[in-house]
């Protein structure tokens, strides 16, 4: 059974902005999109270590949401994890932890 946890109220969030939450001991990086999706990815970045994604830049490549994080650059999407562009080094992808939005509250769960 998925335990969900009500991390804030959808209308807290910014659109193509991120923020932090703890989820079952996990730091999150939630993003709202333009389209009012929520999506979220795990907060430390795997390449500099820093817990920082939910800083990073909101985008897109195609139909994909992307994130780029704020330390070196590297591009992930949002909805799958997956590196998009490593910067020359070895490809790490994200966590990627459900999320949604019931009742005008945003819930993730941990993976």
């Amino acid at each position: 059974m998925t335990r969900w946890t009500a991390v804030c109220a959808l209308a807290d969030l910014d659109p193509e902005r991120g923020v932090t939450a703890l989820v079952e001991g996990h730091q999150v990086a939630v993003f709202r999109l333009a389209d009012d999706r929520v999506l979220a990815v795990q907060q430390k970045d795997p390449y500099s270590g820093a817990n920082v994604l939910s800083r990073g830049i909101v985008g897109s490549a195609g139909d994909v949401a992307t994130v780029t994080s704020p330390m070196y650059k590297q591009v992930w999407s949002l909805e799958s994890g997956t590196c998009l562009d490593p910067g020359g080094k070895p490809a790490h992808d994200l966590v990627v932890f459900p999320a949604r939005v019931d009742d005008g509250r945003v819930l993730v769960a941990a993976p």
